[in-house]
């Protein structure tokens, strides 16, 4: 036995009858009776403007491959986006199992090295300044990577526990660890102390 009547649908209900509707719908709603809504039914239709692309073209300067003008084929009054390309970036190696022996315990020079993950959100906020340390102590101190999820043996060697950590060694021997995305002048204290 249905406790609420079945209500007759008609092609376009009046604005009485979609507030009645609506009402029999809360009323189920709050007694937990769902069964009883088979009449009803809910959709929505969002329609997009059809997409005509971007057209990218690229200009070269003596100084960098930039800028880019990028600029959209529906654009009234649009303005170009300048995007430039500066030659600061210093590639920081990945370091694994396989050469961990030869670039860090044999190194003559002191080493830097950020133990990261892909999915670590500090991480990404600590690359650019290990990426300025590198460029900057060039030559006095090298600078590694060690992915603790492709190298899970570095990081149990060293007691990763938390990510990021920047490890220095010298001579082969850990010899200060910094843990945590830290602003630059902190790990930059830290490289001093061991040049």
């Amino acid at each position: 036995s249905n406790p609420l009547p079945r209500w007759p649908l008609y092609s376009t209900p009046s604005a009485s009858h979609a507030l009645l509707l609506l009402s029999l719908s809360l009323l189920a709603l709050t007694s937990h009776q769902l069964s009883l809504l088979p009449f009803l039914t809910f959709s929505a239709r969002v329609s997009f403007p059809p997409f005509r692309g971007l057209k990218v073209g690229p200009t070269f300067t003596a100084r960098s491959l930039g800028p880019l003008t990028v600029t959209s084929r529906r654009a009234t009054s649009a303005r170009p986006v300048v995007c430039e390309v500066q030659d600061t970036a210093v590639e920081v190696p990945a370091i694994t199992d396989a050469n961990w022996q030869s670039l860090v315990l044999e190194s003559e020079s002191p080493v830097l090295v950020e133990f990261w993950a892909p999915w670590c959100g500090p991480c990404r906020m600590i690359h650019p300044v290990i990426d300025e340390l590198a460029k900057q102590y060039a030559g006095k101190i090298k600078c590694y990577k060690v992915n603790t999820d492709e190298s899970p043996s570095i990081a149990t060697r060293y007691g990763i526990r938390s990510i990021p950590t920047v490890i220095i060694f010298k001579n082969g021997e850990k010899k200060d660890t910094v843990i945590g995305a830290v602003p630059k002048s902190t790990l930059t204290t830290s490289i001093e102390k061991f040049l």
